[in-house]
């Protein structure tokens, strides 16, 4: 499975998003020194970050994706919203 698709993959069964996008940016980091780990940005809308805030946020998409951190995911921008502030 490609990276993105794992991550969408793995933040959609744990989050159940409203809406879900994952970005493979790596190609704008060519030459960049992350031994083979890609560049991801994502947008993720969900319910499951009520009443968090942006840390508590990032720390639980972190916590979600952390079997990939070390191997996989060199950076990785978040951006994580209830359905209410997407509107």
């Amino acid at each position: 499975m490609e990276h993105a698709e794992r991550i969408r993959s793995l933040l959609a069964s744990a989050l159940k998003p409203t809406r879900i996008e994952v970005r493979d940016d790596s190609h704008l980091h060519i030459g960049h020194a992350n031994e083979g780990r890609g560049h991801f940005s994502v947008l993720v809308v969900s319910d499951a970050f009520a009443g968090m805030n942006a840390v508590q946020r990032h720390r639980h998409v972190y916590s979600i994706l952390g079997e990939m951190m070390p191997s996989e995911i060199h950076a990785l921008s978040i951006k994580a919203l209830t359905p209410d502030e997407n509107a």
